[in-house]
């Protein structure tokens, strides 16, 4: 085998009826493994008007070691500071990505609170996965005549231990996407034949928080002041817009992490273009995980599905937790948890191949050149 493969293992989390949590979708969800060994998800819970709660379960396993449902446990955050509320009642803990940081003996959650503000990047810490303690919004100072200062930013994960930032010091590291002003995929969709990107403000980053090798406290994070762009949109399946998704786990060919991509599909008739949403993989270098080993030429995971093509958005796959299998014995084993159309949760198991795919990387300029996407093929998008 020396590709990536993807199966479906079906649906494992929809909105439960006569809960009010619930009635606007369960979706895009945390994995990770307990103290008791146990696999938890935190789905985002979305209730009347868009109020979005993290929740709490735990994962069931057939005979087969395969997922098969979930138990409700509860909520672990709900909208309480003012970076997390809204006007007139309204709020938002939304698309939780948490790791267990071996240097502080404890879980990290990254999470988007939705406040008057828009959506920014917050953390929380827990010893035991049932209590968290807030430590605020990620501050990000500027870099290269890039401002994140403002700027909205969701889809954030930390790297589970420090890793060399561009001058080689150890530090704390998380993936995110900021959201630029005009870089949405609704605002980068257009009907030229094709479109420059541009890379400062459409890419996903890697932001490093200075820290101590010794004796920090996870209640001093939150100031990341050295960054790396990391990847743009270069494929046609990714034409509109890329963003983080899984957060990064080793394997034996480096740091993978799954991330998403957008582009419009074609219309089949009068009622215009439909945003995709798609997955692929990244692998980064153990020892230098700002170089890129292998990314997808084509996606691993599209909407196919009805439960995935049909929803709250329409279109989505949209991956954000991921299990290692070694608990039986298949330590190249990943199970992938993700949002469907934004309503439901689904489960895939991927296999991750004895050696690397052969691919060409896409070649990124000067910080501030601009790239051309190819634009996709009419058979691609019929």
């Amino acid at each position: 085998m020396n590709h990536f493969e993807l199966t479906r293992l079906g649906l494992l989390m929809e909105p439960e009826p006569g809960n009010s949590h619930e009635v606007g979708g369960v979706l895009n969800p945390a994995a990770v493994r307990g103290p008791d060994g146990e696999l938890y998800l935190f789905p985002r819970l979305v209730g009347k008007e868009n109020y979005s709660r993290i929740g709490i379960a735990r994962v069931q396993f057939d005979e087969a070691g395969d997922p098969c449902g979930v138990e409700r446990l509860g909520v672990a955050l709900e909208p309480e500071a003012d970076y997390e509320l809204q006007e007139n009642g309204r709020g938002g803990c939304e698309d939780a990505r948490i790791t267990y940081v071996e240097r502080f003996n404890r879980y990290l959650m990254t999470y988007t609170a939705f406040s008057r503000s828009g959506p920014r990047i917050a953390l929380a810490v827990s010893e035991d996965l049932f209590h968290w303690k807030r430590l605020g919004l990620a501050t990000f100072e500027p870099f290269r005549g890039t401002d994140f200062v403002g700027v909205a930013n969701k889809d954030a994960s930390l790297f589970p231990v420090a890793i060399p930032n561009h001058r080689g010091k150890l530090q704390l590291a998380m993936i995110h996407r900021p959201l630029f002003p005009g870089t949405l995929p609704e605002e980068t969709d257009c009907d030229e034949c094709a479109r420059l990107v541009d890379l400062d403000h459409e890419s996903i980053w890697i932001s490093y928080c200075p820290m101590e090798l010794d004796g920090l406290k996870p209640k001093h994070l939150g100031l990341f002041n050295s960054h790396h762009r990391l990847a743009t949109p270069v494929e046609p399946w990714e034409a509109l817009k890329i963003g983080g998704g899984t957060p990064p786990v080793m394997t034996r060919h480096g740091w993978m992490m799954l991330y998403h991509g957008v582009h419009a599909e074609e219309p089949s008739d009068a009622s215009g273009k439909r945003l995709c949403y798609s997955a692929g993989v990244m692998i980064l270098s153990k020892e230098h995980p700002r170089t890129i080993l292998y990314r997808s030429a084509e996606p691993i995971l599209t909407p196919i599905d009805p439960h995935e093509r049909d929803g709250v958005v329409e279109n989505v796959v949209f991956p954000t937790g991921i299990d290692c299998r070694t608990d039986i014995g298949q330590p190249d084993r990943f199970d992938i948890y993700y949002g469907m159309a934004d309503s439901r949760i689904g489960v895939a198991s991927m296999t991750v191949p004895q050696q690397l795919p052969t691919t060409t990387l896409p070649r990124v300029d000067a910080p501030n050149a601009i790239v051309p996407v190819v634009p996709l093929p009419a058979e691609a998008t019929a």
